[in-house]
């Protein structure tokens, strides 16, 4: 490596000793100088200092700044990176887990003329996001030790930086929003609106508007210009959560919104233009779903760019002592006692129990079984009846419908359901783990009275 020989030594001297990373490089990526902390900072060998950015292996660097310059609107007539100062920050992992490195780039004067040199800075973050994830648990990172939930966030650091559409499939209650939030919060657009919305809870003839908007007089009731999700989301993400349940006519309007990114409110013919990524989710297997003529094809290829499939709870076993702690000290915060116990035969039961309703129904069994423990021990009779008669050998209700039923199983379920219910559309919702809305739609889409 080439050192900066007129570099003023009393600097170097200072430099070599700071904790951030300090590289300088040529135009065409050779590396003139670094200091330690900056081959630590990006794992490199010791005594093997970089002869080129091209040397970083964790991740490519040039293409890292040309995505921070498109974002930052720094590019020049070219497209290439205009030299004013850009920030960026990537995941690397190494032998001992992971560090999150922010970078600060951009082009400086050589004061000894030898033309202009890039600069590039970088940070670690790692304490700083460890610390926000306590301070904000609910936007924290998802509690594991899967490794196929593992390989899922190690996936979503990977994707989140792109604007690519994300498909979350699996069934209800894995997990899908937390990992929709932890894409954004890890993507360029983190500064920007989250906007959610579950369109399985909107009326169908309410969808469209919610989705677009609509202009003053558009329908009755229509009192003035309301703006939708897609126009909230402006510049952020839009998360749809029960994206199979947006009814086929309406597919081809959001196949053109997130494709063009254009659309018109309705009761207007005048496009609205958006910048949103987008995010979607569903507990039913949207390819099952284009197989039967229930979902537009071309929509799914469209939001299906990254498809991600979340493992249920009960392919996952060992999470459940963990969470179950991240529960305790979640209720903990909100003023429940701290000092509980869980007996042996307690956990054995919740081990041991499907979980139909996946990591929702174990935060809700937890804090059921808090309240109901008896001299500060959860005990099998505190945890809900389901759990405890499934321990004890007792039929249980039935379960969430696996992904990828064929529509004569899906009816039969739903079947099932309502007559154990006698009836009572709500409560077989509840024992189908999805809401009453999603049931009704089901019925009225498989001629179900």
């Amino acid at each position: 490596m080439t050192e900066l020989r007129d570099l003023n030594p009393l600097v170097e001297a200072v430099v070599a000793y700071i904790d951030e990373g300090v590289i300088i490089a040529t135009p065409d990526g050779g590396v003139l100088y670094q200091n330690p902390a900056a081959g630590e900072l990006l794992h490199m060998p010791p005594n093997e200092p970089l002869q080129s950015l091209k040397d970083i292996k964790s991740f490519n660097f040039t293409q890292a700044l040309l995505k921070a310059a498109i974002d930052a609107g720094d590019v020049d007539a070219a497209g290439r990176p205009s030299g004013n100062f850009v920030k960026f920050e990537r995941r690397l992992k190494h032998k001992d887990g992971y560090a999150d490195i922010e970078f600060s780039t951009g082009v400086i004067s050589d004061p000894h003329n030898r033309g202009r040199l890039r600069l590039i800075l970088m940070r670690d973050r790692t304490g700083a996001r460890r610390l926000e994830a306590v301070i904000n648990p609910g936007g924290g990172d998802i509690e594991t030790q899967d490794p196929r939930m593992l390989e899922i966030v190690d996936r979503i650091q990977q994707i989140a930086p792109t604007n690519a559409s994300v498909l979350l499939q699996g069934e209800s209650g894995t997990g899908k929003t937390q990992l929709a939030r932890m894409i954004h919060r890890s993507s360029t657009r983190a500064q920007q609106p989250f906007v959610e919305i579950n369109c399985a809870a909107i009326p169908e003839s309410l969808i469209e508007s919610e989705l677009f908007g609509h202009i003053k007089g558009a329908f009755t009731g229509a009192t003035q210009n309301r703006p939708g999700r897609f126009q909230a989301a402006n510049k952020g993400t839009l998360f749809l959560d029960e994206v199979g349940e947006i009814p086929m006519h309406l597919q081809a309007k959001l196949l053109r919104a997130i494709q063009e990114q254009e659309f018109e409110m309705v009761g207007s013919d005048k496009p609205t233009r958006v910048d949103v990524r987008i995010i979607a989710a569903s507990n039913s297997n949207l390819r099952d779903m284009v197989d039967r003529g229930d979902f537009r094809a071309d929509l799914y290829y469209r939001i299906a760019v990254i498809p991600i499939t979340v493992p249920s709870l009960r392919d996952r076993p060992g999470d459940i002592p963990l969470l179950t702690k991240y529960f305790c000290h979640r209720l903990a915060a909100r003023g429940y006692p701290d000092d509980m116990q869980c007996s042996a035969e307690a956990m054995r039961a919740m081990m041991n129990y499907p979980w139909p309703g996946n990591v929702r129904e174990l935060e809700n069994a937890v804090e059921h079984g808090i309240i109901c423990a008896v001299n500060g021990m959860v005990l099998p009779e505190s945890l809900p009846q389901d759990v405890m008669a499934h321990f004890r050998g007792v039929a249980q209700p039935v379960p969430v419908p696996p992904i990828g039923e064929s529509r004569l199983a899906q009816r039969e379920e739903i079947e099932t359901a309502l007559q154990q219910t006698r009836g009572s559309k709500s409560a077989a919702a509840r024992l189908l783990g999805i809401d009453r809305t999603t049931l009704w739609r089901r019925m009225q889409r498989l001629g179900i009275s």
